[in-house]
């Protein structure tokens, strides 16, 4: 056995909804992948190369978890997003076979420290700590492709104690899923366990402790998860 200096950490793991567990390796996220969400952050949304920004695979918070309010912010805003697990590795995917690399979709909640966001934006630093803190990404159980197919349409919906935040539908992407594949992995070489968070629709919005989200995208499933 390997003379571990300390414990090694017990692996990050997602449920998929028929009972087995999908072990995560990496999260990359998309950027402004919704027209209409770029204009309500004041950018071109324009078919320009989307870009990507990642989160570490142990910011998951599982489906029905509480989601603890992080520090060092005033202005946390949530952004509901169709989630894209890969079951089979690979680089340079052309977009005609990104598909075959992806396992299954879940739902996921990209939780942003936005007053932290705009300021290193204001200064041109990088934003990592507005995207890439504990307990920012809390996600659903995974359906596989097998069972829900490819979704290229649907409604993408987030709710906040009971009232509609975001909607939309994942076919006013600006990139569609295999665009995604294809592109990412031409600067990294995707492997089985890597989560990709596909961008978010028009209405992000600030929440508090004791706010209730629910999140929902059609033949997905739904997400809850309370902020405490």
């Amino acid at each position: 056995m390997p003379d571990f200096v300390f414990a090694p950490p017990p692996p990050v793991t997602v449920p998929v909804t028929d009972g087995r567990l999908f072990p995560v390796r990496r999260i990359f996220c998309v950027g402004r992948n919704y027209a209409a969400h770029a204009r309500e952050m004041g950018n071109d949304p324009t078919r320009e190369p989307p870009f990507f920004f990642t989160k570490p695979a142990d910011a998951l918070v599982p489906a029905g978890q509480d989601t603890p309010y992080p520090s060092q912010t005033k202005n946390l805003h949530h952004e509901i997003e169709l989630v894209v697990a890969i079951g089979t590795g690979g680089q340079e995917i052309s977009p005609a076979q990104a598909l075959s690399h992806v396992f299954g979709y879940s739902i996921g909640i990209d939780l942003t420290r936005r007053d932290l966001q705009d300021e290193a934006k204001g200064l041109r630093r990088p934003w990592d700590l507005s995207k890439g803190f504990d307990a920012s990404a809390p996600i659903g159980a995974i359906a596989p492709a097998s069972a829900v197919g490819h979704p290229a349409a649907g409604r993408i919906a987030l709710s906040v104690n009971g009232q509609i935040r975001q909607e939309g539908d994942l076919a006013d992407q600006i990139w569609p899923v295999p665009d995604i594949i294809a592109t990412l992995s031409r600067f990294v070489a995707l492997a089985p366990g890597d989560l990709i968070f596909t961008g978010t629709p028009e209405g992000v919005a600030a929440i508090v402790k004791g706010d209730k989200l629910v999140g929902e995208i059609a033949g997905i499933g739904t997400l809850y998860t309370k902020i405490v």
